[in-house]
């Protein structure tokens, strides 16, 4: 075969170019040259730049300048740096950063095996010897071939085509496949129907046809992503609070209590260890990335790892209809066939399967023979004598066959309603042709194409001669079906508070039928009506309210896909978007959560957060489920470590002031250790999914914050007021401290006292997970193995300590397992009003929280519906650059993603371009319209 001259991009030379080395030797050009051009970091200098991130966020630095200050600046009075408080800070945030490495390179790992399953593959002749590879190492000039059910790898150009049909849903929308001959040109990513072909790649990647279409998208750098302003937000809080205190701190004790600079050192150092919630970047991204790895396990590729807390807070689920909601593949409707002679429903399927071809079929041939129950049925009992195929004049298929049983020639034909009647001579009465014509305007109402069957016996056995007339026998309505999860995925969907709405680029007609079947409802409009607006004297005011009301919208291009996702994010929802063509992918672009299905497009999937890679839509389910116990899980430990940050510098401080209690900074790196250990186990902790869709309201979790941090500081400073103001536990518990103080006023930095309140502190602040994981009683929703187990040792440890720790280069002593059990009688009595507590705030301050939200909502909303622009407040300077210091933990997906070719396109939304791929679209869509008709014109 001769190599065709087409126009092409730049490729290596069949004989290998040679170009000049940089000290001037030839170099021959390889195929790499041509290929993808990536980065390749060594895996150590991406690996430790991973790791050591999880140490670039201001709470990490806060710690970090408490570490230079115990090495540094805490060298005064005649004393040496304090080594153990520098090396217990290091190695807390070794800790936490090897905790988030592990947790982010497993999840990352599983991720790119899913990404290694989807690259592409493609058959190319190279060297004179056929061989398979990636598509990605396709280059221009390259020989490829296909064949049916093959997807194409690249935009080429047929040298060869035997009977070629080339589905193009991803890019039309349209279900039905084009014809393609030598010399027509096939567009990356549609998929062989049938016939097989050899062509000459002329585009490839960014170049092809669908990688010009992904240019329109733009996926949102994460440097500002929604879940980074909320760490912001909760970082900025536990900061002012633990800044409020260290400034009293100085203010108080060096004017007025005369601390040396050593002393007044050490206590602002437990208020900055104890106070910095150093594991809340560790415990959100290592809870994030466990999400990762389960929705993995249900075969869904999370390419943007925040988009799973962004999922438990969507409102609106907009999704495409062909090959999303539906098969994409047309089947006939059993209970819609319709007959006009003697023959029964399944004798007309029957005889319209005969006239199909059972090999090589195009999209017709292939849904009417698999309506029967065998395949094998559409040759059985009868011998093939002639068969005509489809052709684009006559519209219709015809097969000419003998029947084993009686021996008699028979023909049967299939096709458009208009050609078939025309055939038609036999009991064809006016009577006949009204009953066809109005099946056929009913199929079209309801967006059904109609498929005519005709039949004649021949009293001879010349195969090529005329019958006894053609008389039509039966009409077979054709149909996308829908996927045979989607309907309990859209109930469940529904049960979850979310509204789901189809936004498909098919026929309005098609878009109600589907809408009814699946229970979506056929309140559905025109693309049209995003341009021209609600008519006058509608029951819309505006085009807002008819999109937050209208089930669907039909006949829609890329830009109106992309405004409906905008304007229902402008009236405050968080939208998911579905899809699998490059038509979807601006779309799947601005969601909040762009999810491609099984079989998407590359373009489709470079702009998707969550990439499915198998048929159905019930992942979805799986997926807002997880990410609304995700959701639950970070918010629990958002209160937790907001109330222990109250607890400790409140607590501290508070002491500090009334008793000059020095507390050693030593142990609360204890307590900050064991703390961070059994709270990395909320990321597999037991929740409930919430119900309705998730938000972060961040005054509610600090008024939580505020409620507990404070009634825990008051179990702590009503216990030292005890301890060192009356003689009552000695009294009734017979206990003593060894160096013999007894009265009613002891020593408040007694060793044994600073022991006694690191056990008060360690096991009551922990204790209160418990209480912030659960919506009642803390007792009746059990937390997971792997939590109470992490707590129970935690508590066996801190009580170990209490009992045995003499340690000489800090401030504690032991004390005797008398004082061990008060403190755990009195945390016990302290922590079972705490459910009470939390009762208490839902009934007053939450309750009001939620009404003043609600009436700002309704505020909001009667102010567009009036045309009026809510007042909004603008972000300062200063907020954006603190937000984007907290990173997001995305890099290892990004990584993943790139060696596979996700989501590496340029943030780009060129509406001029988007407008030229709509053209080219409805071109394209007319055409295949034109060509399949359902009835003549």
């Amino acid at each position: 075969m001769a190599d065709p001259k087409v126009e092409k991009e730049a490729g290596p030379a069949p004989g290998g170019e040679i170009e000049q080395q940089d000290n001037g030797q030839p170099r021959k050009r390889e195929y790499k040259d041509f290929g993808e051009e990536k980065e390749k970091a060594t895996h150590a200098k991406v690996d430790m730049a991973q790791f050591l991130s999880f140490m670039w966020n201001p709470l990490s630095w806060v710690m970090e300048a408490a570490a230079i200050v115990a090495i540094a600046l805490s060298n005064g009075g005649g004393k040496p740096p304090d080594w153990p408080d520098f090396v217990g800070i290091v190695t807390l945030l070794l800790i936490n950063s090897s905790i988030g490495f592990y947790e982010e390179r497993g999840a990352g790992n599983a991720v790119k095996a899913l990404m290694d399953s989807l690259a592409p593959k493609a058959r190319v002749k190279r060297n004179g010897k056929w061989q398979e590879i990636e598509s990605a190492n396709l280059v221009p000039g390259d020989m490829i071939a296909f064949k049916i059910g093959d997807v194409v790898p690249a935009d080429c150009r047929l040298t060869e085509a035997v009977n070629v049909s080339i589905d193009q849903a991803a890019l039309t929308g349209e279900s039905l496949p084009c014809s393609k001959k030598a010399g027509d040109q096939c567009f990356s990513g549609s998929t062989c129907k049938a016939g097989e072909a050899e062509g000459v790649v002329i585009a490839t990647g960014a170049n092809t046809f669908f990688g010009r279409a992904a240019s329109l998208v733009g996926q949102d750098d994460d440097t500002t992503g929604h879940l980074q302003k909320i760490l912001a937000q909760i970082g900025s809080f536990c900061l002012i609070a633990i800044g409020l205190f260290v400034l009293l701190e100085i203010v108080i004790l060096y004017p007025a209590f005369h601390y040396s600079y050593r002393r007044g050192l050490d206590n602002i150092l437990v208020l900055l260890i104890g106070g910095i919630p150093i594991a809340m970047p560790t415990v959100l991204s290592v809870t994030l990335a466990v999400g990762a790895q389960q929705l993995a396990k249900h075969k869904a590729i999370v390419t943007r790892i925040t988009a799973i807390e962004e999922l438990a807070g969507v409102t609106i689920l907009c999704s495409d209809k062909t090959g999303t909601l539906t098969t994409n593949k047309l089947t006939i409707d059993k209970q819609l066939v319709k007959t006009y002679g003697p023959f029964s429903p399944d004798d007309v399927m029957l005889l319209a399967a005969y006239a199909s071809r059972t090999e090589n079929q195009d999209a017709i041939d292939a849904c009417v023979v698999g309506i029967l129950d065998d395949p094998k049925k559409a040759r059985a009992g009868i011998k093939l004598l002639d068969f005509k195929p489809f052709n684009p004049v006559d519209k219709r298929t015809e097969i000419t066959y003998r029947e084993e049983a009686t021996g008699r020639l028979k023909r049967v034909t299939k096709g458009m309603t208009g050609k078939i009647i025309e055939l038609c001579t036999r009991n064809k009465t006016e009577d006949v042709e009204n009953r066809l014509e109005a099946d056929v305007e009913e199929f079209a109402t309801r967006g059904l194409r109609a498929l005519a069957v005709a039949y004649e016996e021949l009293d001879h056995d010349d195969v090529e001669g005329e019958g006894n007339g053609f008389e039509l026998i039966g009409l077979l309505a054709i149909f996308d079906p829908p996927r045979d999860d989607t309907k309990q995925t859209i109930d469940d969907a529904l049960a979850l508070g979310i509204k789901v709405k189809m936004v498909t680029g098919d026929q309005l007609a098609i878009a109600k039928e589907t809408g009814r079947r699946l229970g979506l409802g056929d309140h559905m409009y025109p693309a049209k009506v995003l341009k021209e607006g609600p008519a006058p004297g509608s029951k819309h005011a505006t085009l807002d309210e008819m999109i937050m009301d209208a089930d669907g919208f039909a006949g829609v291009f890329p830009e109106h896909k992309y405004e409906i996702v905008k304007r229902l994010q402008g009236l405050g929802h968080l939208c998911a978007m579905t899809g699998d063509g490059a038509n979807d992918a601006p779309a799947l672009s601005r969601a909040n959560v762009g999810i491609a299905v099984e079989g998407a497009t590359d373009a489709a999937r470079g702009a998707a957060d969550i990439v499915l890679t198998e048929p159905g839509l019930s992942t979805i389910v799986h997926a807002i489920r997880g990410s609304r116990i995700i959701f639950q899980r970070m918010r629990n430990y958002s209160i937790y470590a907001c109330a222990v940050t109250i607890r400790i510098v409140v607590c501290f401080g508070i002491l500090a002031f009334a008793y000059k209690f020095d507390f050693p900074p030593f142990m609360v790196l204890i307590i900050a250790l064991l703390n961070d250990g059994t709270i990395m186990t909320l990321s597999v902790d037991r929740v409930l999914p919430s119900n309705t869709p998730d938000s972060w309201d961040l005054a509610e979790i600090f008024a939580f914050a505020v409620a507990y941090g404070l009634y825990l500081t008051m179990s702590t400073i009503i216990f030292m007021i005890v301890i060192v103001e009356t003689t009552f536990f000695e009294d009734k518990f017979g206990v003593a401290l060894t160096n013999g103080q007894y009265g009613s006023r002891k020593d408040a930095n007694d060793y044994e006292i600073h022991m006694i309140i690191y056990l008060q502190v360690a096991i009551i602040s922990q204790a209160l997970i418990f209480v912030t994981r659960s919506h009642g009683w803390f007792f009746m929703e059990r937390p997971s193995t792997a939590l109470l187990c992490a707590f129970c040792v935690a508590q066996l440890i801190s009580s170990i300590i209490a009992a045995y720790a003499n340690w000489g280069f800090t401030q504690i002593r032991a004390i005797s397992g008398g004082w061990i059990g008060i403190v755990w009688v009195w945390n016990i009595i302290w922590f079972l009003p705490l459910d009470l507590i939390k009762f208490a705030m839902k009934a007053t301050i939450i309750k009001y929280l939620r009404e003043r939200k609600a009436r700002q909502v309704a505020e909001m909303v009667a102010q567009q519906a009036h045309g009026e622009v809510p007042l909004t407040r603008t972000q300062s300077r200063a907020a954006s650059i603190h937000e984007s210091l907290y990173s997001n933990r995305v890099s290892f997906i990004r990584r993943a993603a790139r060696k596979v070719g996700f989501g590496t396109n340029a943030p780009k939304m060129a509406p001029n371009e988007l407008q030229r791929f709509a053209s080219i679209q409805a071109s394209q869509s007319g055409a295949v319209l034109a060509r399949n008709p359902s009835r003549p014109h």
